[in-house]
């Protein structure tokens, strides 16, 4: 039985991380100058001007999906 292998491009499900913290205003570059860090939820909430939960939900997509969340395979 022969098997064919399809070549498929990287794809996206989601926006990137960078697209996220832009959105909300979070300077992307601070976001993961505070990720390597280790600041708080809170400490981080405060110098963006959002809420901790906000924050938490862009920690949340590093630490899940990395910063594109591109998937896929060639």
């Amino acid at each position: 039985m022969e098997e064919f292998l399809r070549s498929r491009v990287p794809w996206s499900t989601e926006p990137s991380l960078e697209t996220k913290s832009n959105e909300v205003g979070v300077n992307f570059d601070s976001l993961i100058d505070g990720i390597k860090n280790n600041r708080t939820d809170q400490e981080m909430a405060e110098e963006f001007g959002v809420t901790a939960k906000c924050i938490g939900h862009l920690k949340d997509h590093f630490w899940s999906h990395g910063i594109g969340s591109i998937m896929g395979q060639d």
